[in-house]
């Protein structure tokens, strides 16, 4: 390990490596970290470093503590995302193991309201426009990670509504019904979850949330989706690579 340009105390910058070990080497929560002996002598640093950077992860929720069997990947680890990748939710948490539960809240027809008829179909009727409007939560165990509220064209879907398992991956879904998503427009800001959101979840903490706001385009250049995905901001970070002209 490389420290001599890093001003940080030892066991922060050694927290940062073991990051960057579990990525790299793709663990899943559940996996077993290495000892602190291994870690110790993996990045040349004293056992007590390794023991005080494991402390740390430890209290940032990515390390959970088996006494008697080890440090393992936490099932409820913070899930850091490149914002530059465009995948459902479903797909960003089968990429991480994560067991989870999506429950639908409520998969209903409207009419569209105007804003959004002139993102979804610009060149037709606004008046005359008919959505679907998903609401889901995904939930580990009993802990809501994620609200999230999707509105699209109902002729992309030819069952009834009531007749589709919402629950799996709705990109997926369009897909199979010919409407391929292949690119996303989005912004990201820090919110509180919205009094619907939490009355919907049975959330009421106030922990931030961050809002990702995405408009889904399909391989004709159409706006499908219009999406409001709401994630728990002690659980989930974003980055994104920045390159200077």
């Amino acid at each position: 390990m490389t420290m001599r340009r890093d001003r940080r105390p030892l066991p922060l910058q050694l927290r940062t490596e073991i990051l960057g070990l579990i990525q790299r080497e793709d663990m899943r929560p559940g996996d077993r970290l290495p000892t602190e002996a291994v870690i110790a002598g993996r990045f040349g640093v004293g056992r007590t470093t390794a023991r005080e950077a494991l402390k740390l992860l430890e209290q940032d929720g990515v390390v959970d503590v088996r006494h008697g069997s080890g440090r393992y990947v936490s099932q409820v680890a913070t899930l850091d995302r490149p914002i530059t990748r465009l995948e459902s939710v479903t797909e960003m948490m089968q990429a991480h193991g994560y067991p989870m539960t999506n429950r639908v809240i409520a998969a209903v027809e409207r009419a569209a309201q105007p804003e959004e008829a002139a993102l979804l179909d610009p060149a037709g009727d606004a008046s005359g426009l008919q959505v679907v409007q998903l609401e889901r939560a995904r939930l580990h165990g009993r802990e809501p990670l994620i609200y999230s509220i999707d509105v699209f064209p109902r002729r992309l879907i030819g069952a009834p509504v009531d007749d589709i398992e919402w629950s799996g991956s709705l990109l997926d879904l369009l897909e199979a019904g010919g409407s391929r998503v292949v690119s996303a427009v989005a912004t990201l800001r820090a919110v509180r979850l919205p009094v619907a959101g939490q009355r919907a979840i049975g959330w009421r903490t106030r922990e931030p949330w961050v809002l990702l706001r995405q408009r889904n385009i399909d391989e004709l250049g159409r706006v499908v989706i219009l999406s409001h995905d709401y994630y728990r901001g002690d659980r989930f970070t974003f980055n994104v690579f920045r390159r200077r002209d």
